[in-house]
């Protein structure tokens, strides 16, 4: 459930809170708190109960962790709640199965600041056919919206059937669009709001989505292990449809063949907003003609220059050729996958953000002065 306000009471009184963290491969750490009577805006937390399933030595550790906590200011930074537990417990108390960063973020859920996928309502929108700076502004747009607590968070499919190149939000346009080729093959150019590689994009030739949700779902994770958690359902739905994939650090989606990870299928992008929203953003082959992306992409001709390929490959297709399947029956499963697994309903743009889009799009994404913003 979404707690605009940032706190989440649970049915033991306005002043009773409680957040659950299951630590990957360890165990579950609870934290119930009781906090001042105006916790809302600066109050503190006055009571502390940590559990769990969790082992902890010597048994009196417990008291001194709990003893940690009280005091704290319920806007207490993520690191300020690390060095107070490692601050308070006994020389020589051996936490196992958790640590002082999964108490942080059992704190931190309880008071609203971090939080699961399932706290949130989730929405998804399935593929509209808009042009690809709309798309592109879309992604602002959305974010914008769920950062300002003006709609759920989501999951939204792309579609699109004009040709185009979107760049990431730092590269270079001369470096890495031929911008000549893009002329003669009448390929739009986009610069999208977050980092990463571009992306070379044609009617039905990839699957693209975009997740927008707010910060609190990744509190605790570094960026590195921000990307597999925030992909770990399309694993799911990839192997629904036939496809054994991991993740190969910092951003990349990657086939595996035989137990080993072999060629890249998708990567992903991020862009957190000062509004607290988060984009996510991930794009992944389905078939695309590899001789005209390298007629427009100079680094694509670069790091296929020493392999002797370049005339024998004709298409990257690693989706359509593993699976058999056409791109909109995998998208289907992305979407049925996402539903299945966070609750989420399916709903669709509301027009006045296609509005607010639209109008973004003609200002920013389709301005030269964006575009080229890193000549």
């Amino acid at each position: 459930m979404d707690q605009p306000d940032g706190l989440s009471p649970t049915d033991g009184g306005a002043d009773s809170f409680h957040g659950e963290y299951k630590v990957p491969g360890g165990k579950l750490v609870v934290a119930d708190l009781q906090v001042t009577a105006d916790a809302r805006s600066s109050g503190v937390i006055s009571r502390a109960s940590i559990n769990g399933d969790f082992f902890l030595e010597p048994d009196d550790a417990l008291f001194a962790l709990n003893e940690s906590l009280t005091g704290l200011p319920t806007s207490a930074s993520r690191a300020d709640i690390i060095n107070a537990v490692n601050a308070g417990l006994p020389a020589g108390a051996q936490l196992i199965g958790f640590d002082a960063e999964a108490v942080a973020t059992a704190v931190r859920r309880a008071l609203g600041r971090a939080t699961g996928w399932e706290d949130h309502t989730w929405e998804v929108l399935p593929p509209v056919t808009l042009p690809i700076a709309v798309n592109a502004a879309l992604d602002q747009v959305l974010t914008e919206e769920v950062g300002a607590g003006r709609r759920p968070p989501l999951l939204r499919l792309w579609d699109w059937s004009e040709r185009a190149v979107v760049i990431g939000s730092f590269q270079s346009l001369a470096n890495e669009v031929d911008l000549k080729a893009a002329d003669e093959l009448g390929a739009v150019v986009v610069r999208r709001i977050s980092g990463g590689g571009a992306m070379f994009m044609e009617a039905g030739n990839c699957i693209t989505y975009s997740l927008c949700f707010p910060q609190s779902l990744v509190d605790g994770l570094s960026f590195a292990d921000s990307y597999p958690f925030l992909d770990s359902w399309v694993m799911h739905a990839l192997q629904t449809v036939g496809v054994q994939a991991v993740y190969k650090p910092l951003n990349d989606i990657v086939s595996v063949v035989d137990g080993t990870p072999g060629g890249k299928i998708g990567g992903a992008a991020q862009k957190r907003l000062a509004n607290g929203g988060m984009l996510h953003h991930v794009t992944m082959s389905y078939d695309i003609d590899a001789e005209r992306m390298v007629q427009l992409l100079r680094i694509g001709r670069e790091k296929i220059s020493d392999k002797g390929i370049r005339s024998a490959v004709k298409r990257v297709d690693p989706l359509r050729r593993q699976t058999g399947m056409s791109r909109e029956e995998i998208m289907d499963v992305f979407i049925e996958t996402f539903v299945g697994q966070y609750g989420a309903t399916v709903a669709s743009l509301r027009e006045e953000e296609l509005q607010r889009a639209e109008a973004l799009a003609a200002e920013k994404f389709s301005s030269p002065e964006w575009t080229a913003r890193v000549p």
